[in-house]
């Protein structure tokens, strides 16, 4: 048996622990077979070679991602002991500063994290159409709304466009109090929450008021030519084909836009069909438009949105299969 200890000077050991030692627990479970032992700023390890060796490279992997960002959630941290490869190390340290895509308030970076992301963000530089779809958690949105803000910051575009479908899910807008911007709202909150974390409060309040930065419904959009604008359609699984076509022919000179959705959440009527796949088919191969696919690999919420997207797919292609 080899033992060898790990000095964690650089950070914060409760951040690194977690609390109640939560973090600690992820390790020890990915490492049953060591015995790990946390004494103030230090881990001390026990067992094989091989095994402290594998250990020692992701815990120093951990440490150079929290060195970085501060602070390190227990999904996060799930996601870099469970990586293997030189992909997984590439996705959370930063090895390039260009790879920033904001810096946030109080410092905090925004960067793509997941391979499928960093496509995205590719796509995003050379194309002036980008689809991007994939379920829930995988960061499409909030991907999304890190370029736009890159762009605006960068004097590449004049305005933000910020736009999803009002549609309901499961629930009616007219039961709902307030006036239309207070019913509507409710559902463009991702897309505030998004903002909140990439531009201080006192400048994104400004952008909002000075229309830099506009976000509405989608049937606002009507009849505009949206020029020098970075437009973004979200949740656009809930947009009819005429609405996204709509949609679409609303790009003016000089803007691009980002289309996000996901197929297996759609909120339409039962008889009104999604308009998103017929749009992402019948564009696949025209220049100037690119097509990203994200999946669970690339979720960053919580650990078990990624089970849960996984129980949902087997059960769909179970039901597939008794239909045939």
């Amino acid at each position: 048996m080899t033992e060898t200890i790990i000095n964690l000077e650089t950070v914060n050991p409760i951040e690194f622990f977690g609390v109640n030692n939560g973090k600690l627990d992820i390790l020890k479970k990915k490492f049953p077979r060591l015995k790990i032992l946390s004494r103030g700023t230090q881990i001390k390890l026990s067992g094989a070679p091989e095994q402290i060796e594998d250990a020692r490279d992701k815990i120093n992997l951990a440490v150079q991602y929290l060195e970085r960002n501060g602070h390190m959630t227990e999904n996060y941290l799930e996601q870099i002991l469970g990586g293997d490869d030189e992909k997984t190390i590439d996705n959370f340290i930063e090895r390039n500063p260009n790879d920033i895509l904001v810096f946030g308030p109080n410092g905090k970076t925004v960067r793509a994290r997941t391979a499928n992301q960093k496509l995205m963000v590719s796509s995003v530089d050379k194309n002036d159409i980008v689809f991007a779809i994939g379920p829930a958690g995988t960061g499409k949105t909030y991907t999304a709304v890190a370029l736009a803000v890159r762009a605006l910051k960068n004097k590449q575009v004049k305005k933000i466009i910020l736009t999803r479908p009002a549609v309901e899910a499961g629930e009616n807008l007219g039961f709902l109090p307030g006036d239309l911007k207070e019913k509507i709202d409710p559902y463009l909150r991702p897309l505030y929450d998004a903002l909140d974390d990439m531009i201080p409060a006192d400048k994104l309040g400004y952008y909002m008021t000075t229309r830099t930065i506009e976000i509405a419904p989608l049937a606002y959009m009507r009849g505009r030519t949206l020029d020098n604008a970075f437009i973004i359609l979200d949740e656009a699984q809930n947009s009819t084909d005429l609405q996204l076509k709509m949609f679409l022919t609303r790009i003016g000179a000089n803007a691009k836009a980002i289309i996000t959705g996901d197929v297996t959440q759609i909120d339409l009527p039962p008889k009104i069909k999604s308009g998103l796949e017929k749009s992402a088919r019948i564009l696949k191969n025209i220049d100037g438009i690119g097509h990203i696919e994200l999946d669970e690999e690339d979720v960053v919420r919580h650990k078990l949105v990624k089970a849960i997207i996984k129980a949902y797919d087997k059960e769909k292609i179970k039901e597939m299969e008794d239909n045939r």
